[in-house]
């Protein structure tokens, strides 16, 4: 793999060094029981924990130029009772299937990564494979794979072997599935009973949105489609019961150069801070009058990779979002392994007032603290809620790894956090309510973190109800996971 210099920065949480590592390959697919633990299993914890990310950083030794452009390997991690398992699998989407057989990079990627050759082997190719690396979930008793730029990948759920392409019996069309459906734990559609939301985007002089609606049993039972003005980078979106809302960013796309294969997509992307941001309302099929129009209301500018929540209140609307103050990217012809974090801007919480009556915006900081990755209790999704789970840098200040995990209480401002710095490194939590448990916070977070001392990945369980206390379990894997994106948990156990 060819060496990249690395930038000589200091920061007292964290080598860089260190975090590098975490984003080398892992090539291996492991099938075993874990049995280095450190600390007490809850008893009651019964399900599989399910993570995706990019799992190959090069491809037979040609490095990617960014990790959100490498296949998706998925972990599954099944508590069962009597022992937890761990599984990984690599997604056998056609793409990964072809370069593995071909020895080569053969795909442009979206993020920057282009194939061998220079400008001119790229030029006119705007083919792009299907990555599936971004989110995993269980739904109607399918196990996908998401990736937002194409169709998701049905896997078996107890071998995580890939059975192919999802069009949930042909009803998906373009545009395709996005990458973070949120699950309404009740759908007033559906008399009460939970359905999975999810969204599209096709993008260019103009924007497409789809809304997509299935029932437990993952058939798509409601789907409308909204045109919109201008070019929209839309990564994530939020709910509550009456309304699909997105953030349209004020960004363009330059797309010349993407076109004659000087860069890809995302290094085409400029942020355009003098103009608003565009809150877009769109009501939710069967939650709201069928003559219900889409509402686009302005922000202050920012840009939005994940919203964390969303609620209404009469004539109120609250949308809570981790936000930059523009477009978090590295120069064109960077490579992700030189990042001065420094740089960059932090990811913050913001809480944004949507007064519907007088249709005007305001937000306020909820969390200066650099975040992201937000998670809460499932059955408060599209509802009022208290507790915020984050992974978070160690420092309270600045930009830099995420390196700890944070749980804020919304009423009272309070934040429990705690850190594997100097030498580990964290990824998203993802709350687990006691099963009979009466509490919003009665549970525990789990995640995955990277141990650059062991260079290996834990993962960790932590009760829900006091953060600050550490792990309460760290199971041992017996090698790393590299840095990982979404992932989900189900009651069922697979092994």
């Amino acid at each position: 793999m060819t060496q990249t210099a690395i930038p000589h920065l200091t920061n007292p949480s964290y080598r860089h060094e260190d975090w590098l590592r975490g984003y080398e390959s892992q090539p291996q697919e492991f099938d075993y029981w874990i049995e280095e633990i450190e600390g007490e299993l809850p008893p009651d914890l019964h399900g599989t924990f399910f993570r995706n990310g990019p799992g190959l950083l090069a491809v037979n030794g040609q490095p990617l130029h960014h990790p959100f452009d490498g296949d998706g390997m998925i972990s599954a991690i099944s508590f069962t009772g009597e022992g937890v398992h761990y599984r990984n699998r690599y997604v056998r989407t056609a793409g990964f299937c072809q370069e593995q057989a071909a020895g080569k990079i053969l795909y442009r990627g979206v993020f920057g990564t282009r194939k061998p050759g220079g400008w001119l082997a790229n030029a006119f190719d705007l083919r792009f494979k299907n990555i599936a690396n971004t989110h995993v979930i269980y739904w109607g008793g399918k196990l996908l794979a998401l990736w937002e730029g194409g169709e998701p990948h049905r896997l078996d759920p107890a071998t995580l072997e890939t059975l192919g392409v999802e069009t949930f019996d042909g009803q998906l069309t373009p545009p395709v599935f996005a990458a973070h459906p949120h699950l309404d734990p009740a759908s007033p559609a559906d008399g009460g009973q939970p359905c999975l939301v999810n969204f599209a985007v096709a993008s260019g002089l103009s924007t497409t949105l789809k809304l997509y609606e299935l029932d437990q049993s993952a058939r798509i039972v409601r789907q409308t489609t909204y045109p919109i003005s201008g070019f929209a980078f839309m990564h994530d979106f939020a709910i509550t019961p009456s309304y699909g809302i997105f953030f349209q960013t004020p960004t363009t796309m330059q797309g010349l150069p993407y076109v004659l294969g000087l860069r890809s997509p995302a290094e085409c992307i400029r942020f355009q801070p003098d103009r608003p941001t565009r809150v877009i309302l769109l009501p939710r099929p069967g939650a709201m009058p069928a003559d219900a129009q889409p509402l686009v209301l302005e922000a202050d500018p920012c840009f939005v990779f994940h919203h964390a929540n969303a609620f209404e209140q009469g004539d109120d609307l609250w949308v809570d979002s981790i936000c930059y103050a523009t477009f978090p990217s590295l120069p064109p012809g960077t490579d992700f392994r030189q990042v001065d974090f420094s740089a960059l801007p932090p990811g913050q919480l913001w809480r944004f007032h949507i007064n519907l009556k007088t249709q005007k915006v305001t937000h306020e900081v909820l969390l200066e603290r650099c975040c992201e990755f937000p998670s809460l209790h499932p059955a408060q999704v599209g509802r009022p809620y208290r507790y915020l789970y984050l992974g978070a840098t160690h420092a309270p200040t600045g930009n830099a790894p995420l390196q700890a995990f944070l749980k804020l209480d919304l009423q009272t401002g309070e934040q429990q956090v705690w850190s594997a710095a100097p030498r580990g490194f964290a990824g998203e939590p993802l709350f687990v309510p006691r099963p009979g448990g009466t509490a919003v916070d009665d549970g525990w977070v789990l995640a995955i973190a990277y141990d650059s001392s062991h260079h290996r990945s834990d993962v960790l369980i932590f009760a829900a109800q006091d953060l600050s206390q550490g792990p309460i379990a760290r199971l041992h894997l017996r090698h790393h996971i590299p840095f990982g994106l979404h992932g989900s948990f189900t009651p069922e156990v697979f092994v």
